[in-house]
């Protein structure tokens, strides 16, 4: 009997383990400037879809329009005009992507961690999306936008969010489209987990 305890409570530890606590979550301590989206205004979702974790994928975006904001006051506008178009034109839940990350280096809440997007489409239920806001079809992003990237990446791997051996994308590879830009495509497909065939 008591080996069959500690073989049920070694299966809770385990599950416990590849999946942290909400609580454990809240602790962590981002590298980065972190927005909620109470803190940029974000309208309530109009739906919510839960993500199957980890996740397997992550993909990269630009907003082209907005275009690439320098302060928190002008990313957060943006993060609202994004919200508009994509809930009240195209009738999506919420802003399509999990995350941005602005011109300041500041990392946005969309529709966050643990919720499906609406960026790429057959990829949307297995993947995060982050947008970089701005135009990155010839120019790069700025330093601090290019760091908070990376260490947004990294802190879902470190959360349990992504997988560790996670497949990094850009838009452009699921869609027909430019995005995220030749030159910001360009950086990403010079990291590590960059994925050129799927």
């Amino acid at each position: 009997m008591a080996s069959l305890l500690y073989i049920v409570f070694a299966c809770v530890l385990a599950t416990i383990a590849a999946h942290p606590s909400p609580t454990g979550k809240s602790y962590y301590s981002y590298p980065f400037n972190y927005v909620s989206r109470d803190t940029w205004g974000a309208r309530p979702p109009n739906g919510v879809t839960p993500l199957n974790l980890p996740v397997p994928y992550v993909v990269v975006h630009h907003s082209y329009i907005p275009p690439l904001c320098h302060t928190q006051d002008q990313c957060k506008r943006d993060m609202r005009a994004m919200q508009d178009v994509h809930q009240l034109v195209n009738g999506w839940q919420d802003i399509g992507y999990n995350f941005a990350v602005g011109g300041e280096g500041s990392v946005y809440e969309g529709r966050g961690w643990d919720v499906v997007g609406a960026h790429a489409v057959s990829y949307n239920v297995k993947s995060i999306g982050i947008c970089m806001i701005g135009d990155f079809v010839e120019n790069l992003p700025p330093a601090a936008q290019i760091q908070s990237l990376r260490e947004l990446i990294e802190a879902g791997v470190q959360l349990g969010y992504i997988s560790p051996d996670y497949k990094l994308i850009g838009h452009r590879q699921v869609s027909a489209t430019e995005c995220p830009g030749q030159a910001l495509f360009n950086e990403i497909s010079t990291w590590d987990h960059f994925t050129p065939e799927l």
